[in-house]
C-alpha cells in the first residue's frame, strides 16, 4: 500500500525528543488507524510501507531519537 494511499496523520516531528512511551500513546491517539511501535533507534528494519504502523525510534534513554 502506497504512502498517499494511507488515512489520517503520518508524521510526528513535534515528537522529536519526548518520551517514547508518551509518544506511542500520542501517535495512537491522533491516528486510531496505526499501531506505534517502540524500537531502538539502532534497530535495522525493512523500508516497506505499512499504513497500519508508525516506528517509534528511541535512544537508550528511551527519547525519541527520529
Amino acid at each position: 500500500m502506497a504512502s498517499d494511499e494511507c488515512q489520517g496523520k503520518s508524521s510526528w516531528p513535534e515528537l522529536l525528543g519526548t518520551n517514547g512511551e508518551t509518544t506511542a500513546a500520542t501517535i495512537e491517539r491522533e491516528n486510531v488507524n496505526v499501531n506505534a511501535q517502540i524500537i531502538s533507534d539502532q534497530a535495522v528494519v525493512l523500508a516497506v510501507v505499512d499504513c497500519t504502523r508508525v516506528w517509534v525510534r528511541v535512544n537508550t534513554d528511551g527519547i525519541v531519537a527520529t
